[in-house]
């Protein structure tokens, strides 16, 4: 059986990437593209509905496992708007989308006791990895070592810090029981005074075509360890959304699921 999968955002860098990646699927089936108006004619033709209002795809299924699974790359408004509608109708819901408030976060969390949710601000595999690895990491090395973190994207993403960044922080943060929005140290300029002991630096950088590149530092008496990761292409993070599809899909709600569940 062809899970269906429908597609927002369709005509994006990462909507584009997905249509096809679920085209070329043995196991997957392309239910249907939403797109905004003016964006629409972008989307070419991909063997499906194209669209603008996502409820036009949606409504009685033949049971859970009968029903589409949504991914979404696009904007928190947008990626909320679109849950509100998946738990309307019962749909499951992937979510790669970042820049999410606190809030907003919180509305993902109660929508997801009503239908299947998946949200990840990283679907890449190595990067999930990172965050069971460093929190122990952390732990074994103590106190001594300052921890920095840089992360460089590409000149059209629109949030700063990128949401993975902000998630290896927060475990980071966890691992010494502080509170990320108390530590967290996002500029440094002109006379600052010796850095802070209980600090974590997060550093932005923005330019060209990059994908995405994070280090984590970790600054010791007489040495320095680095672990970066690197994303050589949208593909990674495509495909780590397809399979977070088959593996939401007829699942039973309850919580904000997420990549640590798939390991």
């Amino acid at each position: 059986m062809h899970i269906p999968v429908i597609v927002m955002g369709a005509a994006g860098r990462m909507g584009s990437t997905l249509v096809r990646l679920v085209r070329e699927s043995g196991d997957l089936r392309l239910a249907g593209a939403v797109e905004r108006r003016e964006r629409t004619e972008d989307v070419g033709d991909p063997g499906c509905p194209v669209t603008t209002e996502l409820s036009a795809l949606l409504g009685p299924g033949g049971g859970q496992e009968g029903k589409p699974v949504i991914i979404d790359f696009t904007a928190p408004a947008a990626s909320l708007a679109t849950a509100r509608l998946a738990a309307e109708f019962g749909v499951a819901h992937v979510i790669g989308t970042t820049g999410f408030s606190a809030e907003e976060r919180a509305q993902l969390e109660t929508l997801a006791v009503a239908t299947p949710i998946f949200w990840s601000p990283n679907m890449s595999v190595g990067v999930n990895v990172l965050l069971k690895v460093l929190p122990e990491l952390t732990r074994l090395l103590g106190e001594d070592y300052d921890i920095e973190m840089s992360e460089i994207h590409h000149n059209k993403k629109k949030d700063s810090p990128s949401g993975t960044a902000l998630r290896l922080a927060e475990s980071l943060a966890g691992a010494r029981d502080w509170k990320l929005e108390e530590t967290a140290r996002y500029c440094r300029e002109g006379i600052i005074g010796e850095r802070p002991k209980k600090e974590i630096g997060i550093q932005t950088l923005r330019g060209g075509d990059v994908v995405g590149v994070h280090t984590v530092y970790y600054f010791g008496p007489g040495e320095r360890i680095e672990l970066t990761h690197q994303a050589h292409s949208r593909e990674n993070f495509a495909n780590g959304a397809l399979r977070a599809v088959r593996w939401l899909h007829g699942k039973t709600p309850g919580r904000l699921y997420s990549m640590q569940d798939i390991f």
